[in-house]
C-alpha cells in the first residue's frame, strides 16, 4: 500500500449524553456495535471502531457522555473520555441543533479548550429542524471556539456522512492503516453481547430502572449450528430485580428475545440465550465490582 497517499488516524466522538454519538459511528460504520438508547449514558467504556475506504482508515473511538460525575462508574466515564481527546488525531463534537447553550456544553467547552487537537464540530440530527434555522445555530456555536471545520448531519437518516468523513480525513496523517480493511472494531464478541442485552434491559424498562444494570456473560459455547449463551443481569436493588423479570418472569423474556434477534445478527448463527437476574448493592461505587464488570477503576486514578 502506498502510505504517502493513504491516511489512518483515530477520532474521538465526544459529547453530552443521548447526543447520537453511538448512532454516528453505527451509521459510519453500517454495523451496530455501539448500544443505542433514549437514556442518557447508554456508553460506558471507550468502544473502538474502524471506518476504512479506499482514502484512508478512520479508528473512531466512541468515549461515554461528558457529564459531572456522581459516582464511581461515573468518574470513570468522564474520566475516559476526558482523557482520550489528548490521545487522537482529531476531535469530533457532537451537540443537538440549537442555539441555545446550556451548562452541559460549556463544561465540554472548557474541556475543549484545553486541547491543541483539532476539533470538528457537528450538528447532528437535522432532521428535527427547519433548515434555514441551521445558519443560527452554528452561528451560536462559532463564537465559542475555533473549530477546524462545522458539518450539520443526521446520523439516522445517514444525511451529510459523506462530508463528515472528508472532513475528518484532512485531520489525519499520511501512514499505514492500523487494521485490515475488514475490521469493524476491537471489542470482543462477549463484551458487545453483553451490550447488547444490556441496550435491551434499558430500552424495555421504564424510568424506575435507570442507570443501574450492568451484563455479565458467564458463559457462551459455540456449537455447530447454535451458540449457547448464559447471561446475568446486574442490579441495585431487590425491587428493581422484580421489575426486570416483570411478572411471570414477561419482561425478562421480552428483554433475552429482543437481545437474542440482534445477537444472532452478530454471530450469524442460532442463539440460545438464557438469562438470570443478581442484585449488587451499590456495585457502581464499588472498585472491585467495576472490575468484575468490565470497568478499570485505575482510569481515573
Amino acid at each position: 500500500m502506498d502510505n504517502t497517499q493513504f491516511k489512518s488516524g483515530f477520532a474521538a466522538l465526544i459529547g453530552r449524553p443521548n447526543v447520537g454519538k453511538s448512532t454516528l459511528m453505527n451509521a459510519l460504520i453500517g454495523q451496530k456495535i455501539a448500544i443505542t438508547s433514549s437514556k442518557p449514558q447508554t456508553t460506558r467504556n471507550k468502544i473502538q471502531t474502524v471506518y476504512t475506504s479506499k482514502e484512508g482508515q478512520i479508528v473512531f473511538l466512541d468515549t461515554p457522555g461528558i457529564h459531572k460525575a456522581k459516582n464511581r462508574l461515573g468518574e470513570l466515564m468522564v474520566g475516559t473520555a476526558q482523557r482520550t481527546m489528548s490521545e487522537v488525531d482529531v476531535v469530533v463534537w457532537l451537540v443537538e441543533p440549537s442555539d441555545f447553550i446550556g451548562a452541559g456544553e460549556r463544561h465540554i467547552v472548557e474541556q475543549l479548550k484545553k486541547t491543541n487537537t483539532p476539533i470538528i464540530l457537528v450538528i447532528n440530527k437535522i432532521d428535527t429542524v427547519k433548515k434555514e434555522l441551521l445558519l443560527t445555530y452554528i452561528d451560536a456555536y462559532r463564537k465559542l471556539l475555533d473549530f477546524a471545520e462545522i458539518v450539520p448531519v443526521s446520523a439516522l437518516k445517514k444525511d451529510g456522512l459523506d462530508v463528515l468523513v472528508s472532513c475528518i480525513m484532512k485531520y489525519l496523517p499520511y501512514g499505514e492503516p492500523f487494521y485490515d480493511e475488514d475490521t469493524v472494531t476491537d471489542q470482543p464478541v462477549r463484551q458487545i453481547v453483553a451490550e447488547l442485552i444490556r441496550e435491551k434491559t434499558l430500552r424495555c424498562l421504564d424510568e424506575e430502572v435507570p442507570h443501574g444494570i450492568a451484563v455479565t456473560i458467564e458463559a457462551m459455547k459455540y456449537k455447530k449450528n447454535i451458540v449457547d449463551i448464559e447471561a446475568t443481569v446486574i442490579c441495585e436493588k431487590e425491587s428493581h430485580k422484580g421489575i426486570i423479570i416483570g411478572r411471570q418472569g414477561a419482561m425478562l423474556k421480552k428483554i433475552g428475545s429482543q437481545a437474542r434477534k440482534d445477537i444472532e445478527d452478530l454471530v450469524e448463527k442460532q442463539v440460545n440465550l438464557k438469562l438470570w437476574v443478581k442484585v449488587k448493592k451499590d456495585w457502581r461505587d464499588s472498585d472491585y465490582l467495576l472490575k468484575n464488570f468490565g470497568y478499570n477503576p485505575k482510569e481515573t486514578e
